[in-house]
């Protein structure tokens, strides 16, 4: 009797994480960086690491193992369905912006080709 009590315990407990409650509000939760296309096409080529940090803001990945590159992901997600999802990489060589590559770009970067230390796709 106290087994079948606990397995039926057991089962209610598993079934209220797979299926969740109907009605129950479930709010939009935001992660990484904004990058709005206007932010992007103020970037110039040659502009400082500290220019691009005051455009886009601090970056949500730098690479202890290449400074010469900042990752700025973004996630929008209502519970565990994904609403926008958006990932830019800004390349410099030393102090100065050499190359954007993500989701947004601007003119400059469209017709320009990928920075050496760009990963392959």
């Amino acid at each position: 009797m106290r087994s079948i009590f606990l397995a039926l315990a057991l089962v209610s407990l598993t079934a209220c994480g797979n299926f969740g409650f109907p009605g129950v509000y479930r709010i939009d939760v935001e992660q990484g960086n904004i990058v709005t296309q206007d932010m992007i096409d103020q970037l110039q080529p040659g502009m400082s690491q500290r220019q691009v940090r005051f455009i886009l803001g601090t970056p949500l990945v730098e690479d202890s193992f290449n400074a010469d590159r900042w990752d700025y992901p973004y996630l929008l997600r209502n519970g565990n369905d994904v609403i926008r999802e958006a990932s830019v990489s800004v390349y410099f060589d030393g102090d100065a912006l050499t190359g954007v590559s993500g989701d947004y770009l601007p003119a400059w970067a469209v017709s320009t080709p990928a920075p050496a230390n760009e990963p392959p796709q």
